[in-house]
């Protein structure tokens, strides 16, 4: 290839927030599903409301992970998809983790916002069919998939 080349071509990976709250196990489970799903063609980034949160869904194999208020509002507006529990997007949810500005910050991302409708907040959805979790769970992934057009 020549260097004009090189120039031209470019590989473009989607980039998905993983966004939670708490002990990170719903954040970590979808990052788990996410990269069985798709391995090393998209890029997950673990965004975590405290440290217990981002540890967690580092573990599950998220390719970068931050924490606090600031990093949910900076890399929300950096990413294609956001995923996580639906109270990633209602204020002082998550006993009052998820702060007014990492809400608003999520909700008026252009990302895609794929969320799992979890009544964790006392809010019910209606309309939805209950599911186990890790159905929900593969519901995101599919989700993702027509989203970002991967197949497997």
């Amino acid at each position: 290839m020549t260097s004009s080349e090189v120039c031209l071509y470019t590989y473009f990976v989607h980039r998905i927030a993983v966004v939670d709250g708490q002990g990170g196990g719903i954040g970590s489970l979808i990052v788990r599903k996410l990269r069985d799903e798709f391995g090393d063609s998209v890029e997950i980034l673990a965004l975590g409301t405290n440290a217990a949160a981002t540890t967690a869904m580092m573990k599950a194999r998220a390719n970068k992970g931050a924490t606090g208020e600031n990093a949910i509002v900076l890399n929300t507006q950096k990413v294609d998809v956001i995923t996580g529990p639906l109270s990633i997007v209602l204020p002082n949810a998550m006993l009052g983790e998820m702060t007014v500005r990492m809400a608003e910050a999520i909700a008026s991302s252009a990302a895609t916002k794929i969320l799992l409708a979890l009544n964790q907040e006392g809010i019910d959805v209606i309309g939805l069919v209950k599911e186990p979790l890790p159905h929900l769970v593969e519901k995101i992934a599919e989700s993702i998939r027509q989203t970002i057009g991967k197949e497997t």
